[in-house]
């Protein structure tokens, strides 16, 4: 028996934590022509895959074939994923994208910007 090759986006995760979240508002820094530069949420994570789901971006047309729940059939857009490395997250105060890290406060972990004027 061969060993079996994994496909691409496959394997392990390179990123081992990841610091943004689900209902982030996240700008896209690189990518299609189209979509870098747009704003969007965060619908979900995909830490095994290191990409996210953003509303709004990526978004491709997938055909159906008609049945019962879509007699008509057609085509429909859903959106899909882009690897957590281009995004970044939006910051809507200085209306550009910032970095993030981690600070303890009181006893409690939380999130700040690591951007220019923040320590």
């Amino acid at each position: 028996m061969s060993k079996k090759l994994p496909y691409r986006g496959s394997e392990l995760t390179k990123f081992k934590k990841i610091k943004l979240k689900k209902d982030d508002e996240v700008i896209v820094i690189s990518g299609n022509r189209e979509d870098k530069g747009k704003k969007g949420k965060i619908l979900s994570i995909d830490k095994k895959r290191d990409r996210v789901y953003v509303s709004g971006i990526n978004k491709k047309k997938k055909f159906v074939r008609p049945t019962q729940e879509n007699p008509q059939g057609g085509e429909i857009e859903i959106e899909r994923s882009i690897h957590i490395s281009n995004v970044m997250l939006f910051d809507s105060k200085k209306k550009k994208g910032v970095r993030i890290g981690f600070e303890i406060v009181k006893g409690k972990k939380e999130r700040i910007n690591r951007g220019k004027g923040n320590k």
